[in-house]
């Protein structure tokens, strides 16, 4: 209940597709035509703010639960371990870095002490202009600094099948290292390790994880978390 109480959601949530244009009637029938906010000041439970800013992987898209998505895992997380920490899950299915660059000034408007930025895929899998999805990533991590300078911004790596050829998925791959090594930030290696390209562990659209997926994702994202909260 505690979980429940403190994970609230700050994302809007369209009857749009998932990461690859695939939809999904059982999620589509779940998602409500009109959009749902709630700020951080809204029965704020005393403590710091750690804001996941992403896509449909950080949403949860296609869970039963957005509680099994892996935000609200770190939430019961922080929580066994005294971290005073509110989790807020402001990811968006389908969203591309261009999307998340014209909405993240809307969501600056709650003061965040740790932002997760998990944003790319998308990208990858449309083809978009790596230079673009680049400019992108940096200006979010740019808006965030100018308006918080002692915000910890944690980026998440990604990676993308080939179907864009070997230099695109490359070059795709590198631009997270090298976001991270030129502003500082900690830097989750690839934020599916384990379980992306595991059927078992992934939704019949193969991109999205399933409950037990979530839980591995949870554990990726944890390894750098635990390093910058605090109690």
């Amino acid at each position: 209940m505690n979980c429940i109480l403190k994970f609230r959601y700050f994302f809007i949530f369209f009857l749009i597709t998932s990461c690859n244009g695939v939809t999904d009637k059982k999620n589509k029938d779940q998602e409500p035509n009109t959009a749902e906010t709630k700020t951080a000041s809204d029965d704020r439970v005393s403590g710091k703010t750690i804001l996941f800013f992403g896509d449909s992987l950080t949403a949860g898209y296609g869970l039963d639960d957005v509680n099994d998505a892996f935000p609200a895992i770190i939430q019961n997380t922080l929580d066994s371990l005294g971290f005073k920490y509110t989790v807020i899950n402001s990811g968006l299915s389908g969203e591309t870095t261009a999307g998340g660059r014209s909405r993240v000034d809307w969501v600056l408007n709650q003061e965040v002490d740790i932002f997760v930025l998990e944003l790319g895929a998308n990208d990858g899998l449309r083809g978009i202009p790596l230079a673009e999805t680049r400019e992108n990533l940096q200006a979010i991590i740019d808006a965030v600094q100018k308006k918080y300078p002692e915000t910890i911004i944690v980026l998440a790596g990604m990676q993308i099948p080939p179907n864009m050829g070997q230099d695109y998925t490359t070059e795709f791959r590198t631009i997270f290292p090298e976001l991270a090594d030129k502003n500082d930030l900690p830097l989750i290696p690839f934020l599916l390790k384990d379980v992306g390209g595991i059927p078992e562990l992934n939704q019949e659209d193969g991109i999205h994880p399933t409950v037990e997926g979530q839980k591995i994702v949870a554990q990726n994202v944890w390894e750098v978390l635990k390093g910058v909260v605090e109690l």
